[in-house]
């Protein structure tokens, strides 16, 4: 797959890592307005009580015609130490948790202006423990949407089914009670699989 272009993701699902694995490299968007209800600012968790979606608050300085790179983090709410302890408590029986643990802690109790930043931070820790050695790059200008198979900036959304790739099984912590649960957060694959987790990238099965 040649150069491909991404929207920024709060701990992105595993789909974005796969798709970054597949390509000649990638871009994230600077300049699109910022979409809610989307990953940017959101992920996907597996708990004893089903999916949690972990929400980022931000403020929007020029509502919704604001720019990506502009989005402020709100820190009204407690939500660092809020999110922290539904991450913790959903995996701290994960066979994993221990060993990456206190690298991820630290994204939990140091503030970022920027919701780009911090969303690149834990991106640029994310592919490091996954062991992608990929460069991250940013638009200069708004691109239009011009190649659907090369522009995953709205495609990779959580509304949308993932059909054209087959996620494998793998162990979870709470699949004896909610079942195999695909494509989450790719810190459920890291949790769960460890330094086995860029093997199991390199094995999705995509439909053509």
């Amino acid at each position: 797959m040649s150069k491909i272009l991404l929207s920024t993701a709060y701990l992105p699902p595993i789909e974005y890592f796969a798709t970054i694995l597949a390509c000649d490299g990638f871009e994230l968007e600077n300049h699109e307005h910022y979409i809610k209800q989307s990953y940017r600012n959101r992920c996907k968790i597996m708990t004893s009580n089903g999916i949690l979606d972990l929400s980022i608050p931000v403020n929007k300085v020029n509502g919704n015609h604001t720019l990506i790179k502009d989005i402020r983090i709100s820190y009204l709410s407690n939500w660092q130490s809020n999110h922290w302890r539904a991450i913790e408590s959903a995996y701290n029986k994960s066979p994993f948790f221990l060993y990456y643990r206190d690298d991820l802690e630290k994204f939990y109790t140091s503030s970022y202006e920027f919701l780009l930043d911090y969303n690149t931070e834990l991106l640029v820790f994310l592919l490091k423990k996954t062991g992608l050695s990929t460069s991250i790059h940013f638009t200069d200008e708004f691109k239009p949407i011009l190649n659907l198979s090369t522009d995953f900036r709205y495609s990779i959304a959580p509304k949308l089914i993932q059909e054209k790739i087959i996620f494998p099984h793998y162990y979870q912590v709470f699949e004896e009670k909610h079942g195999f649960i695909p494509n989450l957060s790719m810190i459920d694959l890291l949790f769960n699989e460890g330094p086995e987790s860029k093997f199991y990238l390199e094995n999705l099965k995509r439909i053509s």
